[in-house]
């Protein structure tokens, strides 16, 4: 997109204005893949520690092994991990994967049955294992600590008996089986085959757990169980599914265990269950259950692998290599505990972040000076239109029928009907906040909802939705793909929907931050029914907000919010897909935008400048302060107890205003409608609409028939 560079600030101001260190971290800190970064920043300093002090550590050749010496534990960590987010626990994992050890010997050296065999058969031990531990915790409703405390003590006993009575024939036996081989020493592709295995189960796992219906019922369910049961999820199958997986991931490591190492030591295995369970904690899987995912789990298996695996190769004694990964696990816990408490404060001290804002000089209101902006009472005497009966209607517009319809901050759009309005009837409830309203050719009306999107009310008041999403930024952490506080819309000759999603970063509930943060977090979006498609036009925009489409349909008007200005977006001609500023020097902070009778238009400005505001608008430091240190009835704030509408020409030629400024009828003014020689008024705070005769108005031009012409259409 070109720019018109002189009405636009320059490149480099737009950068600073976008993008900051600050704002960089913040984004970071709301993403959930960051919420683990202790324990993998303590990953990564292991790693390289362990690579400066130990000659070849960081050699391609001793990388290998460690993969292959790790995989099988990395099984074990994510069957126990599986089981701590369905708000479990399995203790019994560690004999698990020994007693598949030793069924994997058996099945191939005593029963001689080929590799594929084997491994079937093993992965059936595992899981009747689990199957075991499934029915007393999801069906009998058996304590899953006690319950899986009861399985590990009986397999290590299991596997005790067996291994006596088999060691001789395990350690005379053998077998020359090329697969088997494979299984306990080959490589795909450079990695070793467990470990390739264990990646390729990290993945499915990864989409299982946060793509799937078992991943968020099984996430729901260690949350809260009786809420799960409540939404009617199958708990006890959930559970008992859970338990099996167990098994068969504790199975998978035992198979590759058993192909490496070829024998069923009785200490196989001892210890695992503590150190799985220590391993998926430290990587940010919650024992509370209902937190967690394999990256997580797997995270903490390296840490108390490496921890492992290096103090042994230093040298140092196994007593003290233990009380050593104790004391680095306390401290690493005690941090990752403490950061994931206050990772929510800091993220909120560090969000907002505000920026320099270009407001250009502000004119004189002074009454009585001849300026077109001069203050007046034109406005205090209109007449109240629903007095009390409607709650702050944003937006107001009227049909082909004189009916009166407002947006109002219930999520409702009310109708206003009868010679004077009497009848008040809930045309539509959409929900969220509706905000700018427009008809389209078939007197639908088409509904700009912050928190949902664009949304369409048929003529017999049937609710459709139009639009939530539009393309993300590739090179944004964030996603900005969902429409966050759609604001004003107007519609193009050709049915194409333009409107403003004013700000990517915040709420309607939270939308004044994003004024005082100053950034260009809002952007120009256009859905195109014929393609049903949405895009993104104009992105970095300081909180547009007004949208409409100028008379001749060849151009969009836009105001900002922030900057006080109204710009122009060419959709036609030799300036298409140019930008520039069509209306500066505003006294106040724009709002919608709309046609008038006589070719010009109508803006409302929802505050009014003050010379402090914009003294604060260049101090970024000291709104940062404010926001921090005052209370939110305090902050700094345009003059919003004002109302104010003025008319401008297609070259952007301010004509005249029209005042309230006791504020007591009509303060921030949102938006107006002229019909029929009358200018309607809405406004975010305002417990009416109100209603003016325009000297000199045409008295039978209407919004609907200026965009779509004199259509007829049988009344209902």
């Amino acid at each position: 997109m070109s720019m018109t560079t002189s009405n636009m600030i320059s490149f480099s101001q737009r950068l600073r204005a976008s993008y900051s260190p600050r704002l960089l971290l913040s984004e970071l800190l709301m993403k959930q893949w960051f919420e683990p970064v202790i324990p993998f920043l303590l990953m990564i300093g292991l790693l390289v520690y362990f690579a400066i002090a130990i000659p070849g550590y960081a050699s391609l050749d001793n990388f290998q092994s460690l993969m292959r010496l790790y995989a099988e534990f990395g099984f074990v960590a994510l069957g126990m991990a599986f089981c701590l987010i369905a708000g479990g626990i399995d203790l019994s994992v560690g004999a698990n994967f020994a007693l598949c050890n030793f069924a994997a010997l058996f099945f191939l050296l005593v029963m001689e049955w080929p590799a594929w065999l084997v491994a079937l058969a093993t992965l059936g031990v595992g899981m009747a294992i689990g199957a075991i531990n499934g029915i007393l915790i999801g069906y009998i409703k058996a304590r899953p600590f006690l319950t899986t405390l009861v399985t590990l003590i009986i397999l290590r006993a299991s596997v005790n008996i067996l291994g006596e009575k088999y060691a001789t024939v395990f350690a005379t036996n053998s077998v020359e089986n090329d697969a088997w081989d494979f299984l306990g020493e080959g490589f795909v592709l450079g990695i070793p085959i467990n470990a390739a295995v264990l990646i390729l189960v990290l993945l499915v796992g990864h989409v299982f757990l946060s793509r799937s219906r078992y991943g968020w019922h099984l996430t729901a369910i260690g949350a809260s169980r009786k809420a799960a049961r409540h939404a009617g999820i199958a708990v006890e199958r959930m559970l008992f599914a859970t338990y099996v997986l167990s098994g068969a991931l504790c199975a998978a490591g035992g198979i590759f265990y058993a192909a490496r190492q070829a024998s069923a030591d009785s200490r196989t295995g001892v210890g695992w269950e503590f150190s799985a369970l220590t391993a998926v904690v430290l990587g940010g899987v919650s024992l509370a259950g209902g937190k967690g995912t394999v990256w997580r789990a797997m995270i903490g298996a390296i840490i108390i692998f490496a921890l492992t695996n290096g103090f042994v190769r230093m040298g140092i004694p196994g007593y003290i290599t233990s009380g050593m990964i104790g004391v680095i696990l306390l401290v690493a816990v005690g941090i990752d505990v403490k950061w994931s408490k206050n990772r929510g404060k800091a993220v909120q001290k560090m969000y907002v972040n505000p920026a320099q804002v270009p407001l250009a000089p502000a004119p004189s209101l002074q009454r009585g000076s001849g300026s077109p902006y001069a203050q007046n009472d034109r406005l205090i005497n209109a007449e109240a239109i629903g007095l009390d009966r409607v709650e702050g209607p944003e937006d107001v517009i009227l049909d082909r029928q004189d009916r009166l319809y407002g947006a109002t901050r219930d999520g409702n759009v009310i109708r206003f009907s009868g010679p004077n309005f009497e009848h008040r009837e809930v045309f539509a409830h959409i929900g969220g906040r509706p905000l700018g309203m427009q008809f389209d050719k078939d007197e639908n009306l088409i509904v700009a909802v912050a928190g949902m999107g664009v949304y369409g009310v048929k003529p017999n008041q049937e609710v459709f939705k139009v639009t939530d999403e539009t393309n993300r930024t590739w090179y944004k952490l964030n996603d900005d793909s969902r429409l966050r506080m759609a604001d004003d819309l107007d519609i193009a000759p050709d049915g194409k929907i333009y409107f403003s999603d004013c700000t990517t970063r915040y709420e309607m509930t939270t939308n004044t931050l994003d004024l005082i943060e100053g950034r260009p977090n809002g952007r120009l979006v256009v859905y195109d029914p014929a393609t049903r498609k949405t895009r993104t036009l104009i992105s970095h925009f300081h909180f547009p907000n007004g949208i409409c489409v100028s008379h001749d349909a060849r151009s969009i008007l836009i105001a900002s919010t922030t900057l006080c200005k109204v710009y122009r977006y060419w959709l036609e001609g030799e300036k298409k897909g140019e930008l520039e500023v069509l209306l500066d020097q505003i006294p106040g902070n724009c709002d919608n935008i709309n046609r008038a009778s006589d070719g010009t238009y109508w803006l409302a400005l929802v505050g009014i400048r003050t010379p402090a505001f914009d003294l604060a608008s260049r101090m970024p430091g000291f709104r940062l302060r404010m926001v921090k240190q005052t209370p939110i009835d305090e902050w700094l704030a345009p003059g919003l107890n004002h109302g104010c509408v003025l008319k401008f020409t297609e070259s952007g030629e301010v004509l005249e205003s029209f005042w309230d400024p006791t504020g007591i009828s009509h303060s921030t003014l949102t938006s107006m409608r002229e019909h029929k020689g009358y200018l309607y008024l809405g406004g975010l705070e305002n417990n009416r609409i109100g209603r003016i005769k325009l000297d000199g108005a045409d008295p039978t031009w209407t919004g609907y028939e200026a965009y779509w012409g004199n259509k007829r259409r049988d009344k209902a």
